[in-house]
């Protein structure tokens, strides 16, 4: 394997307008992920008519179709009869167009050796939400909708993020029952300084212990939260949560900052910013807000005046997800943001893709000139700890560090000092990189 450093190790620091390009090299990613499964109904039938030898190549026309068709989706051979089709959309309903655009593709005859036959196409297709959805879990979906698809026939759909009004609504109201019967819970997850190599914050993770689902994840609950229009209240009960947990953090002499998720929504909401700017006053807290930057994008003047009266009482603003969305400079330099937290996608190929460092390298240059702290979000190796390092990272947080955990464990944690023993391992990895950083 090439040293994932060497594509930056060999390039001098970027000067303003540098750092300017190579932060445009961070496109703007959507934010749903779509698999459809396509498999050849008819492919026992066409086999015994053309033999086992061209019926194995009806896959390549197949697929042929569908990259002439329709080229800018990621089609490949899933199986001797299947073809699996991967693409992205800023829309639930990308996924319906596309399927319509697959079947009238593969309805036309197909060209045989010089004989037409049809090919009865059944699709089976899954639909996610970025980054809530995991590649597995997308396509075990799509492989149940195929294996539905083949009993009627149309085209099913698995959403694995987009639940239907009626499940949204029942969601958002057991919600607001686990809100009042404290059945919510946050865990903590800490970020370690890289030079200081000490935890002065942590991030705040909802957790729902449903007394009938059992443990159910914010990738389950935080969008019906918000459609069905009780973010408002599943947020303020997390900030008033950290503050209580934040004042057992100091009275065992742990002076932590702790960060809280703030939906887009609620940056437009004055009651929200009225409520939230309150309870921090009165109790003054040490809390940071993590907002996206896309988040922001849907009514800047709003969102950059609510952040500027968090910043102003005190609260840190950290922009969170940097980019995993638009990633616009118009809009980053006139938020009264600290922290900049470079998206997982990016840190967790640092050491295997040849763009990722030095988007990477580019962000953290970005950053400091415009005099935030850059925080790595989803460092799981020691390899990427040690390059993140190397290019001046300022603070790192993942499961090489800690997962996230209840509020005891983390005090546990932080007076065992267990943060130090993922940069004694780094070491190694460490001194060889920066040796090639030097040499360079």
């Amino acid at each position: 394997m090439s040293d994932p450093g060497s594509s930056i190790m060999h390039a001098p620091p970027p000067g303003r307008r540098g750092i300017a390009a190579l932060a445009a090299m961070v496109v703007p990613r959507p934010t749903w992920r779509f698999v459809v499964l396509a498999e050849i109904g008819n492919f026992a039938p066409i086999r015994r008519h053309v033999g086992c030898a061209r019926a194995d190549l009806l896959v390549e026309d197949v697929l042929a179709r569908v990259r002439a068709e329709l080229p800018d989706l990621r089609a490949f051979a899933a199986g001797r009869s299947s073809v699996e089709i991967a693409f992205e959309g800023d829309a639930a309903s990308d996924l319906d167009c596309t399927l319509d655009l697959l079947r009238d593709a593969c309805a036309r005859p197909f060209d045989l050796d010089g004989e037409e036959h049809r090919l009865d196409i059944v699709f089976g297709a899954a639909a996610g939400r970025v980054p809530q959805t995991d590649d597995i879990r997308l396509i075990e979906e799509a492989e149940a909708a195929l294996a539905e698809a083949r009993t009627i026939d149309s085209p099913v759909r698995h959403d694995l993020a987009g639940p239907g009004a009626r499940e949204v609504r029942r969601l958002a109201q057991e919600l607001r029952v686990a809100i009042n019967e404290d059945q919510l819970l946050l865990l903590y997850q800490p970020k370690v300084h890289v030079r200081r190599q000490e935890i002065g914050s942590a991030e705040a993770l909802v957790r729902w212990r449903h007394p009938v689902r059992g443990l159910v994840l914010p990738g389950d609950f935080i969008t019906a939260a918000e459609d069905g229009g009780v973010i408002d209240l599943l947020t303020l009960w997390t900030i008033r949560r950290a503050i209580v947990d934040q004042r057992r953090l100091q009275a065992s002499g742990h002076d932590l900052r702790i960060f809280i998720n703030i939906s887009g929504q609620l940056l437009a909401d004055e009651a929200f910013v009225d409520a939230a700017c309150r309870l921090v006053a009165e109790a003054d807290a040490k809390l940071g807000f993590e907002v996206t930057e896309t988040s922001v994008i849907r009514d800047p003047q709003s969102a950059i005046a609510n952040l500027q009266r968090f910043a102003d009482i005190g609260i840190t603003i950290a922009i969170d997800d940097y980019g995993a969305g638009l990633s616009s400079l118009a809009y980053l330099k006139q938020l009264p943001a600290r922290e900049l937290k470079i998206d997982k996608l990016f840190v967790t190929q640092l050491t295997s893709s040849n763009r990722d460092p030095l988007i990477v390298r580019s962000t953290i240059d970005l950053a400091h000139a415009l005099e935030m702290e850059v925080v790595a979000e989803g460092v799981e190796t020691h390899a990427a700890l040690a390059l993140l390092t190397v290019m001046g990272c300022d603070m790192v947080q993942g499961f090489l560090i800690s997962r996230p955990i209840a509020l005891d464990a983390l005090m546990t944690f932080l007076v065992e000092d267990h943060h130090h023993q993922a940069p004694q391992d780094t070491r190694a990895s460490f001194t060889r990189l920066a040796a090639a950083w030097k040499r360079g």
